[in-house]
C-alpha cells in the first residue's frame, strides 16, 4: 500500500508541477492561467419593439408644458432608456396604443414600427437608419394632453451593428459598411443588407426588430456573426 501511495504522490506532485509550468508561461506571454483565449468573433443581439423617440417640442404638445420623461430602465446603448410613458400613433387605417417612449428627447420626432404595422396603420413605413428621416411619411400621435401630427419621421429600423472604434478594428469593418451576418440554429439563415455604425458611445450589438428575431428563432441571449 505505501507504494501505491507513493506512486500518486509523485503523480500528483508532477502533475501541479506542470500546471504551475504552464500558468507561468501563460503569464509570459500575456495569457492569463496559460490558456490561449478564443477569438471572439460573436455580437450579441438586441431586439427591438415599435417605439418613439419624441422632439422637445412634441413631448410637450402631447404631455404639457415642461413635461419630463420618466426613466423606466436603462438599455443598452449608453445614455438611452426606455420611459414609463406611452403614446397612440394613428394612420389612415388604425391605430396602435401604448407605444413605448425611448428617452431622452431627440431634435426630431421619430417613430419606429414594425413592417407588419403598416398594414394596421395604412402607412408603408420605408427601412431607414435611425435619424435619417427626411422623405419618410408623417404620422398622427396621441398623447394625455394632445396630438401631433408629423410632416416626418415614420420608419421600420434598417438592421444594423452598434460598435466602438476598437470593435470596427477587431472586426476590420468602418463606419457606414454593408456587411451579412450569419445566424445559426435551426431557423438560422444569412441576413444581408446591415450596417455598420461606429461611435465613440456604442455598446456591441446587432439590432433587429422582433419580426426578425421571431423568423430567426432568435432571442436576447443569442449572437450573431459578421460574414463579409
Amino acid at each position: 500500500m505505501d507504494q501505491y501511495e507513493a506512486i500518486i504522490r509523485l503523480l500528483m506532485k508532477a502533475a501541479k508541477e506542470d500546471a504551475l509550468g504552464s500558468q507561468a508561461n501563460g503569464q509570459d506571454s500575456g495569457q492569463a492561467g496559460g490558456q490561449c483565449p478564443e477569438k471572439d468573433d460573436r455580437i450579441p443581439v438586441g431586439i427591438s419593439n415599435r417605439h418613439v423617440h419624441l422632439s422637445r417640442e412634441d413631448l410637450s404638445d402631447l404631455f404639457g408644458a415642461g413635461y419630463e420623461l420618466t426613466k423606466m430602465k436603462d438599455l443598452s446603448q449608453p445614455g438611452q432608456y426606455a420611459c414609463k410613458e406611452t403614446v397612440t400613433i394613428c394612420g389612415p387605417k388604425g391605430a396602435i396604443e401604448k407605444v413605448r417612449i425611448l428617452g431622452p428627447v431627440r431634435p426630431r420626432t421619430q417613430v419606429e414600427i414594425l413592417s407588419g404595422d403598416s398594414f394596421k396603420l395604412g402607412i408603408k413605413a420605408p427601412a431607414r437608419l435611425s435619424g435619417d428621416l427626411d422623405k419618410t411619411p408623417g404620422i398622427t400621435i396621441i398623447g394625455p394632453r394632445g396630438s401631433v401630427q408629423t410632416k416626418e419621421g415614420l420608419m421600420a429600423a434598417q438592421r444594423h451593428i452598434h460598435m466602438l472604434p476598437q470593435d470596427a478594428a477587431r472586426f476590420g469593418v468602418h463606419d457606414g459598411q454593408n456587411v451579412s451576418l450569419e445566424i445559426d440554429g435551426i431557423r438560422g439563415g444569412i441576413l444581408r443588407n446591415t450596417i455598420v455604425r461606429v461611435t465613440g458611445q456604442s455598446g456591441l450589438e446587432c439590432h433587429i426588430d422582433t419580426e426578425e428575431a421571431n423568423a430567426l428563432g432568435l432571442d436576447s441571449s443569442c449572437t450573431v456573426k459578421i460574414i463579409k
